[in-house]
C-alpha cells in the first residue's frame, strides 16, 4: 500500500501479537505494507498469524530480559531493522479487594505490563537510538487514568503511560518518537473471559460510555497505526485514549447517566 498512513517496507514488530489488540495491530499494520513480525508468548499462535500476514513469528516470555534481547538481536538479523514497536503484551486480573488478591498474581501482573513493556522498549529502543530513527506505541489503558478496583492492572498501566513519556523525553533528540495509546473496554478475548466469569458485566460497561458500545481491537488498532506513521510525526510522549467516550461519561452518573438519543 501506498499513500497516506502507509508503512510500506517497514519492520513491524508487535508483542502479544497472537491475539486480541496485539493481532488486530498486526493485521493492520501489515495491510498497511508493514513487514510485521509477531512475538508472544504462545508460540503456536505467534506462527500462525505470522504466517496470515507473511511475517516473522517468535515465542517469548516478556518478563525474561535476556530472551527480550536475544529476540532483539534475531528478529533484526533475520527480518531488518526494527522501524515500529508496538508493545501489546500484557494480562488482566480479576477486581478483587487487596486482601484477597493474591501475591504472586500481582507480581506477575506487575511483570508482565510494566516490567515487559520497560524491557522490550529497552531492548529495541536502543537499536532505534544507534540509527536515530523508530517509533514506539505503548499500550496502557483507560484505567490508568482512573480510579478502579484493579489494584495490579490499573497501576501497571498509569506507570507505562508515565514511562512512555519518560521514554519520549529520553530519546528524542535521537529521532525516536513513543506514544501510547489508552484502550476503553475493548471487545477482546481477555476481556471476553473475564465477562464469562462473571467478572465483568458487558451492559455496565457499554452504559459507562458516551457511545453506548465497548471498543473493538481494530479501533485500537487503526490509533496504533496512526502513530507509527508519518503522518504522526510531530507527535511523541502522548497519551491518547481510545475509549468510546468513557472518560467523558463518568461524570455523568450522579446525573443518572449519559442520555439515550
Amino acid at each position: 500500500m501506498s499513500g497516506i498512513g502507509s508503512l510500506d517496507g517497514r519492520v513491524a514488530v508487535v508483542t502479544g501479537g497472537a491475539s486480541g489488540i496485539g493481532a488486530a495491530c498486526s493485521r493492520l499494520l501489515a495491510e498497511r505494507g508493514a513487514k510485521v513480525v509477531i512475538a508472544d508468548l504462545n508460540e503456536t499462535g505467534a506462527l500462525d498469524v505470522a504466517a496470515e500476514l507473511g511475517g516473522a513469528g517468535y515465542g517469548i516470555d516478556v518478563r525474561d530480559a535476556a530472551a527480550i534481547e536475544a529476540l532483539a538481536e534475531r528478529s533484526e538479523r533475520e527480518v531488518g531493522p526494527t522501524d515500529i514497536l508496538v508493545t501489546s503484551a500484557g494480562i488482566v486480573q480479576a477486581p478483587l479487594p487487596p486482601e484477597d488478591l493474591p501475591l504472586d498474581l500481582y507480581d506477575n501482573v506487575v511483570a508482565i505490563n510494566l516490567r515487559g513493556t520497560y524491557l522490550t522498549a529497552r531492548a529495541y529502543g536502543g537499536l532505534m537510538v544507534k540509527r536515530r530513527r523508530g517509533s514506539i506505541v505503548t499500550i496502557s489503558s483507560v484505567t490508568a487514568e482512573r480510579s478502579v478496583p484493579l489494584h495490579a492492572y490499573a497501576p501497571t498501566k498509569a506507570a507505562v503511560t508515565n514511562l512512555t513519556m519518560g521514554l519520549a523525553a529520553e530519546w528524542g533528540r535521537a529521532g525516536v518518537r513513543v506514544n501510547t495509546v489508552e484502550p476503553g473496554y475493548t471487545r477482546t478475548p481477555a476481556l471476553q473471559d473475564q465477562i464469562d466469569k462473571g467478572n465483568r458485566d458487558p451492559a455496565l460497561l457499554e452504559a459507562n460510555s458516551t457511545l453506548g458500545r465497548m471498543v473493538e481491537p481494530e479501533e485500537i488498532a487503526k490509533a496504533v497505526a496512526f502513530l507509527a506513521s508519518d503522518e504522526a510525526s510531530a507527535i511523541t510522549g502522548i497519551a491518547m485514549p481510545v475509549d468510546a467516550g468513557f472518560f467523558c461519561a463518568g461524570t455523568w452518573h450522579p446525573y443518572g447517566g449519559v442520555r439515550d438519543r
